[in-house]
Protein backbone atom coordinates (compact mmCIF):
# COMPACT_ATOMS: atom_id res chain seq x y z
CA UNK A 1 0.00 0.00 0.00
CA UNK A 2 1.43 3.37 -1.01
CA UNK A 3 1.19 6.06 1.65
CA UNK A 4 2.22 8.96 -0.60
CA UNK A 5 -1.28 10.40 -0.48
CA UNK A 6 -1.10 10.56 3.32
CA UNK A 7 1.89 12.91 3.19
CA UNK A 8 -0.03 15.91 1.86
CA UNK A 9 -2.34 16.51 4.80
CA UNK A 10 -1.89 20.15 5.89
CA UNK A 11 -2.14 19.16 9.53
CA UNK A 12 1.09 17.13 9.33
CA UNK A 13 3.26 20.02 8.04
CA UNK A 14 5.20 17.63 5.80
CA UNK A 15 7.00 20.52 4.11
CA UNK A 16 8.75 21.09 7.46
CA UNK A 17 9.94 17.47 7.48
CA UNK A 18 11.35 17.84 3.96
CA UNK A 19 13.12 21.05 4.98
CA UNK A 20 14.56 19.41 8.09
CA UNK A 21 15.92 16.51 6.02
CA UNK A 22 17.72 18.95 3.75
CA UNK A 23 18.83 21.11 6.67
CA UNK A 24 20.34 18.10 8.42
CA UNK A 25 22.60 17.42 5.45
CA UNK A 26 23.44 21.09 5.04
CA UNK A 27 24.59 20.97 8.67
CA UNK A 28 26.70 17.85 8.05
CA UNK A 29 28.24 19.49 4.98
CA UNK A 30 28.98 22.65 6.98
CA UNK A 31 30.69 20.73 9.79
CA UNK A 32 32.78 18.71 7.34
CA UNK A 33 33.69 21.91 5.49
CA UNK A 34 34.78 23.57 8.73
CA UNK A 35 36.93 20.57 9.67
CA UNK A 36 38.44 20.56 6.18
CA UNK A 37 39.31 24.25 6.61
CA UNK A 38 40.98 23.44 9.95
CA UNK A 39 42.95 20.73 8.20
CA UNK A 40 44.08 23.27 5.60
CA UNK A 41 45.28 25.69 8.29
CA UNK A 42 47.16 22.87 10.03
CA UNK A 43 48.80 21.97 6.72
CA UNK A 44 50.04 25.54 6.27
CA UNK A 45 51.32 25.51 9.85
CA UNK A 46 53.16 22.24 9.15
CA UNK A 47 54.85 23.70 6.10
CA UNK A 48 55.87 26.74 8.12
CA UNK A 49 57.44 24.50 10.76
CA UNK A 50 59.38 22.46 8.23
CA UNK A 51 60.61 25.64 6.57
CA UNK A 52 61.83 26.94 9.94
CA UNK A 53 63.59 23.63 10.58
CA UNK A 54 65.78 24.24 7.54
CA UNK A 55 67.03 27.51 9.02
CA UNK A 56 70.01 26.78 11.34
CA UNK A 57 69.68 30.18 13.00
CA UNK A 58 66.35 29.25 14.63
CA UNK A 59 66.81 27.45 17.94
CA UNK A 60 63.20 26.30 18.35
CA UNK A 61 61.63 26.01 14.89
CA UNK A 62 58.38 24.50 16.19
CA UNK A 63 57.63 27.45 18.48
CA UNK A 64 54.72 29.48 17.02
CA UNK A 65 55.56 32.96 15.79
CA UNK A 66 53.10 35.75 15.23
CA UNK A 67 49.78 36.49 16.89
CA UNK A 68 47.72 34.19 14.69
CA UNK A 69 50.10 31.22 15.04
CA UNK A 70 50.22 31.63 18.81
CA UNK A 71 46.44 31.91 19.07
CA UNK A 72 46.00 28.88 16.81
CA UNK A 73 48.50 26.81 18.81
CA UNK A 74 46.82 27.80 22.07
CA UNK A 75 43.36 26.91 20.74
CA UNK A 76 44.64 23.57 19.46
CA UNK A 77 46.21 22.76 22.82
CA UNK A 78 43.05 23.70 24.73
CA UNK A 79 40.83 21.57 22.48
CA UNK A 80 43.19 18.60 22.80
CA UNK A 81 43.35 18.90 26.58
CA UNK A 82 39.57 19.08 26.77
CA UNK A 83 39.22 15.98 24.65
CA UNK A 84 41.53 13.70 26.64
CA UNK A 85 39.87 13.21 30.08
CA UNK A 86 38.17 9.85 30.40
CA UNK A 87 36.78 7.86 33.31
CA UNK A 88 38.33 4.39 33.16
CA UNK A 89 36.59 1.29 34.53
CA UNK A 90 39.37 -1.05 35.77
CA UNK A 91 37.08 -3.99 36.63
CA UNK A 92 37.77 -7.16 34.67
CA UNK A 93 34.88 -7.94 32.36
CA UNK A 94 33.59 -4.36 32.43
CA UNK A 95 36.47 -2.45 30.86
CA UNK A 96 34.56 -2.40 27.59
CA UNK A 97 31.96 -0.20 29.34
CA UNK A 98 34.49 2.61 29.89
CA UNK A 99 32.75 5.85 28.81
CA UNK A 100 33.90 7.85 25.82
CA UNK A 101 36.61 10.49 26.26
CA UNK A 102 35.32 13.97 27.02
CA UNK A 103 36.02 15.20 23.48
CA UNK A 104 33.83 12.53 21.92
CA UNK A 105 31.13 13.13 24.52
CA UNK A 106 31.05 16.80 23.51
CA UNK A 107 30.78 15.86 19.82
CA UNK A 108 27.99 13.41 20.58
CA UNK A 109 26.16 15.95 22.75
CA UNK A 110 26.24 18.48 19.91
CA UNK A 111 24.84 15.86 17.55
CA UNK A 112 22.07 14.99 19.99
CA UNK A 113 21.14 18.67 20.34
CA UNK A 114 20.58 18.80 16.58
CA UNK A 115 18.56 15.57 16.60
CA UNK A 116 16.39 16.63 19.55
CA UNK A 117 15.70 19.95 17.83
CA UNK A 118 14.62 18.15 14.66
CA UNK A 119 12.44 15.77 16.65
CA UNK A 120 10.63 18.41 18.69
CA UNK A 121 10.38 21.70 16.78
CA UNK A 122 6.66 22.69 16.70
CA UNK A 123 5.61 19.06 16.69
CA UNK A 124 3.69 18.86 19.97
CA UNK A 125 0.28 20.40 19.23
CA UNK A 126 -2.81 19.05 20.92
CA UNK A 127 -4.99 18.42 17.89
CA UNK A 128 -6.27 15.49 15.89
CA UNK A 129 -2.85 14.97 14.27
CA UNK A 130 -0.87 14.87 17.53
CA UNK A 131 0.25 11.22 17.44
CA UNK A 132 0.57 11.06 13.68
CA UNK A 133 2.58 14.28 13.44
CA UNK A 134 5.16 13.10 15.98
CA UNK A 135 5.33 9.72 14.27
CA UNK A 136 6.01 11.21 10.84
CA UNK A 137 8.54 13.73 12.19
CA UNK A 138 10.60 10.98 13.83
CA UNK A 139 10.29 8.80 10.75
CA UNK A 140 11.97 11.54 8.74
CA UNK A 141 14.58 12.18 11.43
CA UNK A 142 15.43 8.47 11.44
CA UNK A 143 15.56 8.14 7.68
CA UNK A 144 17.61 11.33 7.31
CA UNK A 145 20.40 9.77 9.39
CA UNK A 146 20.64 6.58 7.33
CA UNK A 147 23.06 7.93 4.68
CA UNK A 148 25.40 9.20 7.42
CA UNK A 149 25.26 5.80 9.12
CA UNK A 150 26.41 4.02 5.97
CA UNK A 151 28.88 6.75 5.03
CA UNK A 152 30.65 6.42 8.39
CA UNK A 153 30.88 2.64 7.88
CA UNK A 154 32.87 2.88 4.64
CA UNK A 155 36.60 2.23 4.55
CA UNK A 156 37.16 4.48 1.52
CA UNK A 157 35.68 7.26 3.59
CA UNK A 158 34.84 10.56 1.91
CA UNK A 159 34.49 12.38 5.23
CA UNK A 160 37.81 11.01 6.43
CA UNK A 161 39.48 12.06 3.18
CA UNK A 162 38.24 15.63 3.54
CA UNK A 163 39.01 16.14 7.23
CA UNK A 164 42.25 14.12 7.31
CA UNK A 165 41.05 11.20 9.41
CA UNK A 166 40.93 7.45 8.85
CA UNK A 167 37.87 5.24 8.80
CA UNK A 168 38.64 3.45 12.06
CA UNK A 169 38.71 6.78 13.92
CA UNK A 170 35.19 7.52 12.69
CA UNK A 171 33.75 4.11 13.50
CA UNK A 172 32.78 5.09 17.04
CA UNK A 173 30.49 7.76 15.59
CA UNK A 174 28.96 5.16 13.25
CA UNK A 175 27.90 3.10 16.27
CA UNK A 176 26.46 6.07 18.13
CA UNK A 177 24.53 7.31 15.10
CA UNK A 178 22.99 3.83 14.91
CA UNK A 179 22.00 3.99 18.58
CA UNK A 180 20.53 7.46 18.08
CA UNK A 181 18.58 6.19 15.07
CA UNK A 182 17.21 3.36 17.16
CA UNK A 183 15.80 5.88 19.63
CA UNK A 184 14.17 8.03 16.93
CA UNK A 185 12.85 4.93 15.12
CA UNK A 186 11.34 3.69 18.39
CA UNK A 187 9.64 7.05 18.96
CA UNK A 188 8.32 6.90 15.39
CA UNK A 189 6.87 3.42 15.80
CA UNK A 190 5.56 4.02 19.32
CA UNK A 191 3.41 6.97 18.29
CA UNK A 192 1.85 5.22 15.31
CA UNK A 193 1.29 2.06 17.36
CA UNK A 194 -0.32 4.06 20.18
CA UNK A 195 -2.52 5.97 17.74
CA UNK A 196 -3.81 2.73 16.21
CA UNK A 197 -4.39 1.10 19.61
CA UNK A 198 -6.35 4.13 20.85
CA UNK A 199 -8.46 4.04 17.69
CA UNK A 200 -8.84 0.23 17.88
CA UNK A 201 -7.29 0.14 14.42
CA UNK A 202 -4.12 -1.89 15.07
CA UNK A 203 -5.22 -5.31 13.79
CA UNK A 204 -6.80 -3.82 10.70
CA UNK A 205 -3.71 -1.68 10.00
CA UNK A 206 -1.48 -4.75 10.13
CA UNK A 207 -3.79 -6.53 7.68
CA UNK A 208 -4.26 -3.83 5.06
CA UNK A 209 -0.84 -2.11 5.22
CA UNK A 210 2.05 -4.53 4.55
CA UNK A 211 4.47 -1.61 4.85
CA UNK A 212 3.87 -1.66 8.61
CA UNK A 213 5.26 -5.19 8.81
CA UNK A 214 8.29 -4.15 6.75
CA UNK A 215 8.85 -1.25 9.14
CA UNK A 216 8.65 -3.52 12.18
CA UNK A 217 11.14 -5.90 10.57
CA UNK A 218 13.54 -3.03 9.81
CA UNK A 219 13.24 -1.82 13.41
CA UNK A 220 13.96 -5.35 14.67
CA UNK A 221 17.12 -5.55 12.54
CA UNK A 222 18.25 -2.16 13.81
CA UNK A 223 17.70 -3.38 17.37
CA UNK A 224 19.65 -6.56 16.58
CA UNK A 225 22.59 -4.60 15.18
CA UNK A 226 22.65 -2.26 18.16
CA UNK A 227 22.70 -5.18 20.62
CA UNK A 228 25.24 -7.29 18.74
CA UNK A 229 27.43 -4.22 18.28
CA UNK A 230 28.31 -4.28 21.98
CA UNK A 231 31.99 -5.12 22.45
CA UNK A 232 31.64 -8.45 24.36
CA UNK A 233 29.28 -9.83 21.71
CA UNK A 234 31.48 -8.67 18.82
CA UNK A 235 34.47 -10.39 20.37
CA UNK A 236 32.77 -13.77 20.67
CA UNK A 237 33.43 -14.44 16.98
CA UNK A 238 34.39 -11.32 15.10
CA UNK A 239 34.38 -12.95 11.64
CA UNK A 240 30.83 -14.24 12.15
CA UNK A 241 29.76 -10.87 13.50
CA UNK A 242 31.09 -9.00 10.45
CA UNK A 243 29.36 -11.37 8.03
CA UNK A 244 25.96 -11.11 9.72
CA UNK A 245 26.34 -7.35 10.21
CA UNK A 246 26.88 -6.75 6.50
CA UNK A 247 24.03 -9.09 5.56
CA UNK A 248 21.49 -7.62 7.99
CA UNK A 249 22.44 -4.07 6.99
CA UNK A 250 21.69 -4.85 3.34
CA UNK A 251 18.41 -6.56 4.26
CA UNK A 252 17.44 -3.49 6.29
CA UNK A 253 17.86 -1.30 3.21
CA UNK A 254 15.49 -3.54 1.26
CA UNK A 255 12.93 -3.49 4.09
CA UNK A 256 13.09 0.29 4.19
CA UNK A 257 12.57 0.44 0.44
CA UNK A 258 9.32 -1.46 0.97
CA UNK A 259 8.35 0.63 4.00
CA UNK A 260 8.93 4.28 3.08
CA UNK A 261 7.06 6.37 0.46
CA UNK A 262 8.65 7.15 -2.88
CA UNK A 263 9.17 10.82 -2.05
CA UNK A 264 11.59 9.82 0.74
CA UNK A 265 13.58 7.21 -1.16
CA UNK A 266 16.24 9.68 -2.25
CA UNK A 267 17.69 9.30 1.23
CA UNK A 268 17.69 5.55 0.79
CA UNK A 269 19.47 5.82 -2.55
CA UNK A 270 22.06 8.08 -0.92
CA UNK A 271 22.85 5.23 1.47
CA UNK A 272 23.08 2.72 -1.36
CA UNK A 273 25.33 5.02 -3.39
CA UNK A 274 27.78 5.36 -0.49
CA UNK A 275 27.94 1.58 -0.12
CA UNK A 276 28.40 0.99 -3.85
CA UNK A 277 31.10 3.65 -4.10
CA UNK A 278 32.99 2.15 -1.16
CA UNK A 279 32.84 -1.39 -2.52
CA UNK A 280 33.81 -0.29 -6.03
CA UNK A 281 36.82 1.66 -4.77
CA UNK A 282 37.94 -1.18 -2.51
CA UNK A 283 37.70 -3.71 -5.32
CA UNK A 284 39.60 -1.37 -7.62
CA UNK A 285 42.29 -0.93 -4.97
CA UNK A 286 42.44 -4.69 -4.40
CA UNK A 287 42.91 -5.37 -8.11
CA UNK A 288 45.52 -2.64 -8.49
CA UNK A 289 47.52 -3.95 -5.54
CA UNK A 290 47.38 -7.65 -6.41
CA UNK A 291 47.00 -8.14 -10.18
CA UNK A 292 49.88 -7.65 -12.63
CA UNK A 293 49.43 -8.25 -16.33
CA UNK A 294 53.17 -7.99 -17.00
CA UNK A 295 55.07 -8.73 -13.80
CA UNK A 296 58.68 -7.60 -13.77
CA UNK A 297 61.42 -9.99 -12.76
CA UNK A 298 63.62 -9.52 -9.70
CA UNK A 299 67.05 -10.66 -8.66
CA UNK A 300 65.67 -13.76 -6.94
CA UNK A 301 62.23 -14.80 -8.13
CA UNK A 302 59.77 -13.25 -10.52
CA UNK A 303 56.77 -11.31 -9.28
CA UNK A 304 53.42 -13.08 -9.26
CA UNK A 305 50.64 -12.33 -11.71
CA UNK A 306 48.10 -12.68 -8.90
CA UNK A 307 48.75 -11.81 -5.27
CA UNK A 308 52.00 -11.61 -3.35
CA UNK A 309 54.46 -14.07 -1.90
CA UNK A 310 54.46 -14.11 1.89
CA UNK A 311 56.92 -15.72 4.31
CA UNK A 312 56.20 -16.26 8.00
CA UNK A 313 58.43 -16.89 10.99
CA UNK A 314 57.74 -17.28 14.70
CA UNK A 315 59.13 -14.86 17.29
CA UNK A 316 58.51 -15.82 20.91
CA UNK A 317 55.63 -18.00 21.98
CA UNK A 318 52.73 -16.19 20.33
CA UNK A 319 54.12 -13.71 17.80
CA UNK A 320 54.37 -14.19 14.04
CA UNK A 321 56.39 -11.94 11.73
CA UNK A 322 54.83 -11.84 8.25
CA UNK A 323 56.97 -10.61 5.34
CA UNK A 324 54.98 -9.68 2.23
CA UNK A 325 57.04 -9.41 -0.93
CA UNK A 326 56.63 -7.55 -4.21
CA UNK A 327 54.35 -4.78 -2.97
CA UNK A 328 54.46 -1.71 -5.17
CA UNK A 329 52.86 0.99 -3.03
CA UNK A 330 54.23 3.58 -0.64
CA UNK A 331 53.15 3.95 2.95
CA UNK A 332 53.72 6.02 6.08
CA UNK A 333 54.62 4.89 9.57
CA UNK A 334 51.37 4.19 11.41
CA UNK A 335 49.31 3.01 8.43
CA UNK A 336 47.74 -0.44 8.13
CA UNK A 337 46.66 -2.87 5.45
CA UNK A 338 44.07 -5.62 5.20
CA UNK A 339 45.63 -9.07 4.79
CA UNK A 340 43.83 -11.90 3.03
CA UNK A 341 45.46 -15.35 2.95
CA UNK A 342 43.00 -17.68 1.16
CA UNK A 343 44.72 -20.85 2.41
CA UNK A 344 44.26 -19.88 6.06
CA UNK A 345 41.01 -17.93 5.80
CA UNK A 346 39.14 -18.09 2.46
CA UNK A 347 36.66 -15.36 3.44
CA UNK A 348 38.65 -13.37 5.98
CA UNK A 349 40.59 -10.12 5.59
CA UNK A 350 42.12 -8.67 8.74
CA UNK A 351 43.75 -5.28 9.45
CA UNK A 352 47.37 -5.20 10.61
CA UNK A 353 49.76 -2.30 11.16
CA UNK A 354 52.67 -2.13 8.73
CA UNK A 355 55.57 -2.86 11.06
CA UNK A 356 58.32 -1.21 9.01
CA UNK A 357 58.75 2.38 7.94
CA UNK A 358 60.56 1.82 4.66
CA UNK A 359 61.64 -0.82 2.17
CA UNK A 360 63.31 -3.80 3.84
CA UNK A 361 67.02 -3.80 3.18
CA UNK A 362 68.39 -6.88 1.47
CA UNK A 363 65.04 -7.87 0.01
CA UNK A 364 65.46 -9.18 -3.50
CA UNK A 365 62.02 -7.98 -4.52
CA UNK A 366 60.99 -4.54 -5.66
CA UNK A 367 59.59 -3.81 -2.19
CA UNK A 368 58.69 -5.80 0.90
CA UNK A 369 56.82 -5.01 4.09
CA UNK A 370 56.44 -6.71 7.44
CA UNK A 371 53.50 -7.30 9.74
CA UNK A 372 53.73 -8.46 13.35
CA UNK A 373 50.75 -10.60 14.37
CA UNK A 374 50.06 -11.82 17.89
CA UNK A 375 48.19 -15.13 18.05
CA UNK A 376 44.78 -14.99 19.73
CA UNK A 377 41.95 -16.97 18.15
CA UNK A 378 40.76 -17.55 14.61
CA UNK A 379 42.97 -16.37 11.77
CA UNK A 380 45.91 -15.15 13.89
CA UNK A 381 46.07 -18.52 15.67
CA UNK A 382 45.99 -20.43 12.38
CA UNK A 383 48.71 -18.17 11.00
CA UNK A 384 50.94 -18.81 14.02
CA UNK A 385 50.40 -22.57 13.81
CA UNK A 386 51.28 -22.54 10.12
CA UNK A 387 54.45 -20.53 10.75
CA UNK A 388 55.47 -22.94 13.52
CA UNK A 389 55.06 -26.02 11.33
CA UNK A 390 56.20 -24.54 8.00
CA UNK A 391 59.00 -22.10 8.83
CA UNK A 392 60.37 -20.42 5.70
CA UNK A 393 57.73 -21.78 3.32
CA UNK A 394 55.73 -19.38 1.16
CA UNK A 395 52.05 -18.60 0.89
CA UNK A 396 50.06 -16.45 -1.49
CA UNK A 397 48.31 -13.46 0.02
CA UNK A 398 46.31 -10.45 -1.14
CA UNK A 399 46.54 -7.01 0.43
CA UNK A 400 44.33 -3.94 0.39
CA UNK A 401 45.49 -0.52 1.48
CA UNK A 402 47.30 1.21 2.93
CA UNK A 403 44.68 2.80 5.14
CA UNK A 404 45.03 5.36 7.90
CA UNK A 405 46.01 9.02 8.09
CA UNK A 406 48.85 9.27 10.62
CA UNK A 407 50.16 12.70 11.56
CA UNK A 408 53.48 14.04 10.32
CA UNK A 409 55.92 12.79 12.92
CA UNK A 410 58.82 15.02 11.88
CA UNK A 411 57.19 18.33 12.83
CA UNK A 412 57.65 17.80 16.58
CA UNK A 413 60.84 18.49 18.51
CA UNK A 414 60.12 15.70 21.02
CA UNK A 415 58.31 12.41 20.47
CA UNK A 416 57.29 10.08 23.30
CA UNK A 417 56.45 6.63 21.93
CA UNK A 418 54.94 3.91 24.14
CA UNK A 419 54.20 0.44 22.78
CA UNK A 420 52.88 -2.57 24.69
CA UNK A 421 53.08 -6.06 23.16
CA UNK A 422 52.38 -5.86 19.42
CA UNK A 423 51.67 -2.16 19.86
CA UNK A 424 55.42 -1.85 19.45
CA UNK A 425 54.86 -2.61 15.77
CA UNK A 426 53.20 0.81 15.59
CA UNK A 427 55.78 2.90 17.46
CA UNK A 428 59.04 1.32 16.24
CA UNK A 429 58.33 2.23 12.57
CA UNK A 430 57.80 5.82 13.72
CA UNK A 431 61.27 5.78 15.27
CA UNK A 432 62.66 4.26 12.07
CA UNK A 433 60.97 6.87 9.90
CA UNK A 434 62.46 9.69 11.99
CA UNK A 435 65.93 8.13 11.88
CA UNK A 436 65.76 7.60 8.11
CA UNK A 437 64.29 11.01 7.27
CA UNK A 438 66.16 12.58 4.37
CA UNK A 439 64.24 15.85 4.18
CA UNK A 440 63.44 18.46 6.80
CA UNK A 441 63.21 17.00 10.26
CA UNK A 442 62.32 19.03 13.35
CA UNK A 443 62.68 16.12 15.76
CA UNK A 444 65.46 16.48 18.32
CA UNK A 445 64.55 13.86 20.90
CA UNK A 446 62.67 10.57 20.77
CA UNK A 447 61.69 8.75 23.96
CA UNK A 448 60.44 5.20 23.44
CA UNK A 449 59.12 2.66 25.95
CA UNK A 450 58.47 -0.94 24.89
CA UNK A 451 56.57 -3.28 27.21
CA UNK A 452 56.01 -6.99 26.58
CA UNK A 453 55.31 -10.17 28.53
CA UNK A 454 58.40 -12.11 27.45
CA UNK A 455 62.00 -11.17 26.77
CA UNK A 456 61.87 -13.00 23.43
CA UNK A 457 59.03 -10.84 22.25
CA UNK A 458 60.62 -7.58 23.33
CA UNK A 459 64.04 -8.50 21.96
CA UNK A 460 62.80 -8.33 18.38
CA UNK A 461 61.70 -4.72 18.82
CA UNK A 462 64.81 -3.77 20.77
CA UNK A 463 66.94 -4.95 17.86
CA UNK A 464 64.81 -2.87 15.50
CA UNK A 465 65.23 0.20 17.72
CA UNK A 466 69.01 -0.34 17.92
CA UNK A 467 69.15 -0.60 14.14
CA UNK A 468 67.30 2.71 13.94
CA UNK A 469 69.98 4.13 16.23
CA UNK A 470 72.74 2.96 13.91
CA UNK A 471 70.85 4.48 11.00
CA UNK A 472 70.58 7.75 12.91
CA UNK A 473 74.33 7.85 13.58
CA UNK A 474 75.04 7.45 9.88
CA UNK A 475 72.85 10.48 9.07
CA UNK A 476 72.11 13.36 11.41
CA UNK A 477 70.57 11.83 14.53
CA UNK A 478 72.49 10.54 17.52
CA UNK A 479 71.76 6.98 18.60
CA UNK A 480 68.58 6.58 20.67
CA UNK A 481 68.55 4.36 23.76
CA UNK A 482 65.59 2.02 24.17
CA UNK A 483 63.96 1.26 27.50
CA UNK A 484 62.48 -2.27 27.43
CA UNK A 485 60.27 -3.51 30.26
CA UNK A 486 59.30 -7.16 30.76
CA UNK A 487 56.15 -7.82 32.77
CA UNK A 488 55.61 -10.75 35.12
CA UNK A 489 52.68 -12.83 36.29
CA UNK A 490 52.35 -10.60 39.35
CA UNK A 491 49.97 -7.72 38.46
CA UNK A 492 51.12 -5.41 41.27
CA UNK A 493 54.74 -5.98 40.37
CA UNK A 494 53.92 -5.33 36.72
CA UNK A 495 52.42 -1.96 37.59
CA UNK A 496 55.48 -1.08 39.65
CA UNK A 497 57.78 -2.00 36.77
CA UNK A 498 55.83 0.06 34.26
CA UNK A 499 55.74 3.04 36.62
CA UNK A 500 59.46 2.70 37.28
CA UNK A 501 60.11 2.51 33.55
CA UNK A 502 58.17 5.69 32.91
CA UNK A 503 59.96 7.46 35.75
CA UNK A 504 63.32 6.33 34.39
CA UNK A 505 62.53 7.84 31.02
CA UNK A 506 61.48 11.12 32.58
CA UNK A 507 64.47 11.50 34.85
CA UNK A 508 67.27 10.04 32.77
CA UNK A 509 66.03 11.12 29.31
CA UNK A 510 66.20 7.55 28.08
CA UNK A 511 65.76 6.78 24.41
CA UNK A 512 66.63 10.29 23.29
CA UNK A 513 68.10 11.48 20.02
CA UNK A 514 69.33 15.02 19.45
CA UNK A 515 69.69 16.77 16.13
CA UNK A 516 72.75 19.00 15.76
CA UNK A 517 71.76 22.60 15.07
CA UNK A 518 73.68 22.67 11.81
CA UNK A 519 71.88 19.60 10.52
CA UNK A 520 68.30 20.68 11.25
Amino acid sequence: MDMDHMHHDPGLRMEVNYAFARGYWYTIAGVVGALAAIRGINYLDTQQRLKACRDPSIDHPTRPRGAFSQAWATSTAVVREMGHPQYYIPINGLRWATPLPLGRIIVLACYWVVIVYLMSWKVSQNDVYYWERIGYRNAWVTLTQFPLLYLLATKVNVIGFLIGSSHERLNWLHRWVARTMFVTATVHGFHFWTMWVRAEFLDYALQIMPLVKYGLAAWAILLWNVITGIVPIRRLSYEVWVAQHVLTSIIMLWLLHKHIPSNARWLLWMSVSFLVFDRAMRWALLLWQNVRLRPQGTECQGMKHLGHRVVTRVVGQATTVVTIKDVHFKWKAGQHIYLWVPRLGPFEAHPYTIACAHKLEGACCCNSIQLVVRAHNGFSKRLHEYATKNSGSELTCFVSGPYGVPPKWNIYETLVLIGASTGASFVVPILESIAAAQKSNCTRRVEIILVAKTSQEIQYYVERAEEAGRMARSSVVQSPQTLATQTTSNPSRDRQQVAAAAQTVQTRKAAQATLPAAAR
